[in-house]
C-alpha cells in the first residue's frame, strides 16, 4: 500500500471520531440556536417598537459587517480581559450561533415581508390573533421560501466549523493539524480532511434537494386547495 494511502487510512479513524464528537454537535447546536436567534431577531425588526427595531438593526450591522474568525477571538481570547472565562466549545458556539443568528435574520424577515398582506387580512377576518396569524398562516407559507437560503447557511455552517480549530476546539480541521505536527505529511492531511467536508456538504446537498421538492409538493398542493 502506498504511503500516502496508509497514511490516510490511519488517520481516517481520528479525523471521523473528531467530527463526529465536535464538528457535527457543534453544527447542530450554532444552527438550531442561531435559527431560533434570526426568527426572534427578524419579528422584533419588522414587528417591535423602535427602540428594539434599532437594537436588532445594530446586532445584525454588527454580526454581519465583522469576520467570524474575529468574533470567535473576541468571544475566547478577548472576554477573559473582562474576567469572562469560557471554554472553547462553549465560545464557538456563542460566535456561531450570533453568526448564524444575524444572517439567518435576514433570510426571515425577507420571507416574512414577501407573504401577500392579503393572508393576514384574510387571518385576522376569521377570527385570529397576530399569534396565531403568525404561526398557522405566515410561518408556513414563508417555511417554503426560506428552505434554499436557509440549507445553504446550514452547509456553510459545517465548513465554517473549522474556523473553531483556531480558537483550540478538537475538531476536525484541528485533529488533522495535530496529525500533520505528528507525522509532518500537511499536503495529504489536509486533503483528507477536505473530502470529508467535501462529503458531508455533497450529502447535505443532496438533502436539500430532495428537501425542497417535497416543499415544493406541498406547496403546489396548497395553491390547488386555495
Amino acid at each position: 500500500m502506498p504511503h500516502w494511502l496508509q497514511l490516510m487510512a490511519n488517520s481516517l479513524g481520528s479525523l471521523l471520531w473528531a467530527g463526529l464528537l465536535f464538528t457535527i454537535p457543534l453544527t447542530l447546536l450554532s444552527f438550531a440556536l442561531g435559527l431560533t436567534l434570526g426568527l426572534l431577531t427578524a419579528i422584533a425588526r419588522l414587528f417591535g417598537p423602535p427602540p428594539v427595531v434599532a437594537a436588532a438593526r445594530f446586532y445584525v450591522w454588527v454580526i454581519r459587517g465583522t469576520p467570524l474568525l474575529v468574533q470567535l477571538f473576541v468571544i475566547f481570547y478577548g472576554l477573559p480581559s473582562l474576567g469572562i472565562l469560557l471554554d472553547a466549545f462553549p465560545a464557538a458556539l456563542i460566535g456561531f450561533t450570533l453568526s448564524i443568528g444575524a444572517y439567518t435574520s435576514e433570510i426571515i424577515r425577507a420571507v416574512i415581508s414577501s407573504v401577500p398582506k392579503g393572508q393576514w387580512e384574510a387571518a385576522y377576518s376569521i377570527g385570529m390573533s397576530w399569534r396565531q396569524a403568525m404561526t398557522r398562516t405566515i410561518l408556513p407559507q414563508a417555511s417554503r421560501v426560506a428552505v434554499p437560503p436557509l440549507s445553504n447557511t446550514f452547509i456553510s455552517l459545517v465548513k465554517d466549523t473549522s474556523l473553531a480549530a483556531a480558537i483550540t476546539v478538537p475538531e476536525l480541521f484541528q485533529a488533522a493539524q495535530r496529525i500533520v505536527a505528528a507525522t509532518y505529511e500537511p499536503l495529504i492531511l489536509y486533503i483528507q480532511a477536505a473530502l470529508i467536508y467535501l462529503a458531508l456538504s455533497s450529502v447535505l446537498s443532496a438533502l436539500q434537494v430532495r428537501l425542497e421538492r417535497r416543499f415544493a409538493r406541498y406547496g403546489g398542493m396548497l395553491e390547488a386547495r386555495t
